[in-house]
């Protein structure tokens, strides 16, 4: 099948399935006329591809999951390995989470004394 025919199974576009090939994740022949060509299996091994991208983990962290991106990984038990990498993801994201908590805090803070010191020197204007 040619790429446009995989994006539109798969539910990507064809520039995702250029990333994924160029990232190594997935691999076409090349017709005479220098199209790309997928076979069949590719079909199981993006939509594998979108779903481990989908959960937040990245292209790097997808390549350790290459040996069973063909079949079907929701069935299959987890590796010691890929539940490590998953593992890594998830405390990178919880940090990044924290981090992003602590930032958003700080300016609720800013913004409720901002409006404090606002609301004072309205009181201050209408005495006067």
């Amino acid at each position: 099948m040619r790429i446009g025919e995989l994006a539109e199974a798969t539910g990507t576009t064809a520039r995702a399935l250029r990333h994924y090939e160029q990232a190594g994740l997935i691999r076409a022949d090349r017709a005479a006329n220098g199209y790309r060509v997928y076979d069949e299996r590719a079909v199981a091994r993006v939509r594998n591809i979108r779903c481990l991208l989908a959960v937040g983990l990245t292209l790097d962290d997808v390549r350790v999951f290459l040996p069973c991106l063909d079949g079907d990984m929701t069935a299959a038990p987890p590796s010691d390995k890929g539940l490590r990498v998953a593992l890594d993801r998830l405390a990178v994201l919880d940090r990044r989470i924290a981090a992003q908590t602590e930032v958003r805090d700080r300016l609720a803070v800013a913004l409720r004394e901002s409006a404090g010191d606002r609301a004072e020197g309205d009181r201050v204007r209408s005495v006067a």
